[in-house]
């Protein structure tokens, strides 16, 4: 069983979230952006989640909240409108900066689009390394980030999250990249970055082991039994994480 109110919560702020990531690694998004004047989208969902997606200098950031100043704002009447957005059952109306509605349609969407492609890849363009490598590391922090957002929302997610420690949870490939899971009163939040001082590890031998991972070609289990998956620390940590990691692939599938 899943939730809309989740499912929105791991659409903006891991799926758009991963906007960020997309603008550092792919040239396709970088020309995109190329020449353009700062922007920001803020996005309002009722009953559910609101950030405001900033494009400035061919990056992209996201931070918490709907700002005010936004360029153009993106309001959804309900969780379901929001999720929509993402089946292609919702088209968003701006309620705010309809004069940029080129930025929406030329750059935006195409954006998205290009994200879709990594994270839902054909097994042909997985094939082109450099694709491939994009790819699970989108992929890597997208789960991540709906880690975070199911211990925090799903009711079977937070009592998992009601069972963790505070502390910091590294979770990545070996030489990167990482992600820190942060563990505050059974709130999780994501840093998309090795953490100093973890409490627990779960750490991948390679790239290719995580794609396989994400896709469920491989057991996990078996992966920590022949060593591929490495776990360190406080396991009782680890063992809930992967409890909610369980939970991740029902919401993104």
């Amino acid at each position: 069983m899943t939730d809309q109110r989740t499912l929105a919560h791991i659409n903006l702020y891991a799926v758009l979230g991963a906007l960020e990531n997309l603008c550092e690694l792919d040239g396709e998004a970088k020309a995109l952006l190329a020449g353009k004047k700062p922007i920001s989208i803020g996005i309002s969902v009722k009953g559910g989640p609101s950030g405001t997606l900033t494009f400035k200098n061919q990056k992209c950031r996201l931070d918490d909240g709907c700002r005010p100043d936004c360029t153009v704002k993106l309001p959804f009447s309900s969780c379901e409108k929001f999720n929509g957005l993402f089946d292609g059952t919702t088209t968003p109306i701006p309620s705010k900066g309809f004069l940029q509605i080129g930025f929406l349609l030329k750059v935006f969407v195409p954006l998205t689009d290009i994200l879709s492609k990594y994270l839902r890849p054909e097994p042909a363009d997985m094939e082109d390394a450099e694709f491939f490598k994009i790819s699970t590391i989108l992929t890597m922090y997208v789960a991540a980030v709906a880690i975070a957002q199911i211990g925090n929302q799903d009711e079977i997610g937070r009592f998992s999250a009601s069972q963790m420690m505070d502390g910091d949870i590294q979770m990545g490939v070996k030489g990167g990249p990482y992600a820190t899971i942060r563990v505050r009163n059974n709130r999780l939040v994501v840093i998309k970055k090795k953490p100093d001082n973890p409490r627990a590890l779960m750490e991948f031998a390679s790239l290719e082991l995580a794609a396989k991972l994400f896709s469920g070609e491989v057991n996990a289990l078996a992966c920590i039994g022949n060593g591929e998956i490495v776990m360190g620390g406080m396991l009782s940590i680890i063992d809930n994480v992967n409890r909610i990691l369980d939970r991740v692939a029902l919401y993104l599938a």
